[in-house]
């Protein structure tokens, strides 16, 4: 993240390319009886610019669009899953039908959801994969995603890779992406390096955690005892950056995932290797038009092209996205052109020669 997946107070190249205002859509906070023509939405953290900024809105914008008498009854978790289960509850006991759910815990919300889904509440899993009962999942193929990764260190490895020793920095272990971020990085890094010489998962994704972890590692094995490193996220990566820095390790392959500002800029210096970009707006609006058909009975076959698994369902309907991978080489065609990040934020002084170097102005 979502692999995700994107867990720091940052400006994230997603951010910048949705930065215009977006209207209100009828108000997320009017009541109606019984929560009648209400769609639940609840995200689980503002820490991240993407949620507040751009989930919510894109999805309440998206359901105005297709239903004029429509409300979005809207909370943020704050991190804290006994808050998120409170919100979920209470929009139960409300009398909404369709609830759009991005748990702070996968685990922990399977009661819940098997709960509502009793009482004939539709629940959508959103960007992360929530246990119980679920109607519909919405978010990227993270597989895929960790595989992508894991053929990113490889490619800039090169002619190095069967004689590398990697260091892996895994996702939170209370993420449920996190597995397939690991899973499909070890099909692609497994047989073709060396030896994994260190691989946790990084509890919250904590930058400062991954920090300190890589730091331990270089001071145990010597600034060049590192040969890559895999981290499944760019927040990771910033502090996983900054402890080889420190060291004085030196072409490091170092990979990330959010397109995350900060990341692009450390792409262009080559401090790090690529980042993952998974654009919010086609993953946000098929969760409102999801949202809208459930709530109005309609058939969602359509929207969902393929199936995911959870502890307790399978063959649960899905429409998974697929990433792309951003190097210093195609950053300006992906990102730039599209208009998905500002120049004038990316190209600060201390990338101003590298900018100039791809020509992007």
């Amino acid at each position: 993240m979502n692999a995700t997946i994107r867990r720091r107070v940052v400006v994230s190249a997603l951010a910048l390319s949705l930065a215009a205002p977006l209207a209100a859509c009828g108000s997320d906070h009017q009541e109606a009886p019984e929560g009648k023509d209400h769609i639940g939405l609840l995200l689980p953290e503002n820490k991240s610019t993407r949620y507040e900024n751009f989930d919510r809105r894109i999805i309440s914008r998206k359901v105005a669009a297709l239903c004029l008498e429509c409300t979005v009854d809207y909370a943020n978790a704050e991190s804290s899953v006994e808050a998120q289960r409170t919100q979920f509850e209470a929009l139960v006991k409300k009398g909404v039908k369709v609830i759009v759910l991005d748990p702070v815990d996968a685990r922990a919300a399977k009661d819940w959801v098997d709960s509502a889904a009793r009482q004939g509440v539709q629940v959508i899993a959103y960007d992360r994969l929530a246990e119980g009962d679920v109607k519909a999942y919405v978010s990227y193929d993270n597989e895929k995603i960790g595989r992508l990764q894991g053929e990113g260190i490889l490619a800039a490895l090169g002619s190095r890779a069967a004689t590398a020793d990697i260091a892996m920095f895994n996702g939170s272990p209370d993420d449920p992406n996190a597995p397939s971020f690991k899973k499909g990085a070890h099909a692609a890094l497994d047989g073709k390096v060396r030896k994994i010489v260190y691989e946790k998962g990084i509890p919250e994704w904590s930058e400062a955690t991954a920090k300190k972890e890589m730091t331990d590692l270089l001071n145990a094995r010597g600034a060049q005892g590192v040969d890559a490193v895999y981290s499944a996220n760019d927040g990771m990566a910033g502090g996983i950056a900054d402890a080889l820095k420190s060291a004085g390790a030196k072409n490091v392959p170092l990979s990330g995932q959010d397109a995350e500002l900060p990341a692009l800029q450390r792409v262009l210096n080559g401090t790090q290797s690529f980042t993952i970009y998974k654009e919010v707006r086609p993953e946000a609006e098929t969760a409102a038009e999801l949202a809208f058909r459930l709530l109005r009975g309609q058939s969602i076959a359509s929207l969902t092209s393929t199936t995911a698994d959870n502890a307790s369902r399978t063959g649960i309907p899905a429409k998974l996205f697929k990433a792309v991978m951003v190097t210093k080489a195609n950053l300006k065609g992906t990102l730039v052109d599209s208009g998905a990040v500002r120049t004038d934020l990316l190209c600060t002084p201390s990338v101003a020669a590298e900018c100039a170097s791809l020509g992007i102005k």
